[in-house]
């Protein structure tokens, strides 16, 4: 709170978060925190999954299914496209090497670049399919960054819309995801880019 009456307290300061001091807990910032214990489910269950072996690995069992069954969206020589069963939005995906690979330097040239222009079509898809105002795109290298398949890596395009994050989540521990997963790989499997 503000006040513009020398001596009272806030006169000259500005509004923010309020700052509660922890005794040892780095340095005091101003960002507001959101807890999110019901993701902790999440975490543990992927730690106690530990690490996938090959054979194990939905993400080399996948390539082996039909494309509507394994919501394929497109198969390259070294990548795969694939809708994420867990999606954050309608349309969320990965593009995957077919090669059980964990690190992103030991990539070959050729999957690097598969991997890349593949994602470009991804992105081309999903805007011809849904007109998102925008995309997260990236890897989650490492189960500490947050890859629960981090032993295969894959690359997730995520469409985002203005609003498109809200309390439910929280709140309800829900998140709602207006379009089943196999009319979404329709709409974006008939716009992906060919040739």
């Amino acid at each position: 709170m503000t006040s513009d009456v020398p001596g009272e307290p806030g006169a000259g300061e500005t509004s923010g978060p309020e700052l509660v001091p922890q005794e040892g807990v780095a340095v005091t910032d101003a960002l507001a925190r959101l807890w999110t214990p019901h993701r902790m489910a999440y975490i543990v269950s992927a730690a106690e999954a530990g690490g996938e072996e090959a054979e194990g690995c939905p993400f080399c069992r996948i390539p082996s299914m039909d494309d509507e069954t394994g919501l394929l969206l497109a198969r390259g020589e070294h990548t795969y496209a694939v809708l994420n069963l867990h999606p954050y939005n309608p349309g969320h995906l990965m593009v995957v090497p077919y090669r059980h690979v964990a690190d992103l330097e030991d990539l070959s040239e050729a999957e690097a670049v598969e991997l890349t222009t593949m994602t470009r079509d991804a992105v081309r898809a999903i805007k011809a399919a849904s007109q998102p105002h925008g995309f997260n795109v990236g890897l989650n290298l490492g189960s500490v960054a947050g890859g629960s398949l981090s032993d295969h890596l894959h690359q997730h395009v995520v469409p985002r819309w203005g609003g498109d994050s809200n309390f439910i989540a929280v709140l309800a521990q829900t998140k709602v995801i207006p379009q089943l997963l196999a009319e979404t790989r329709n709409l974006i499997s008939k716009a992906w880019p060919t040739g």
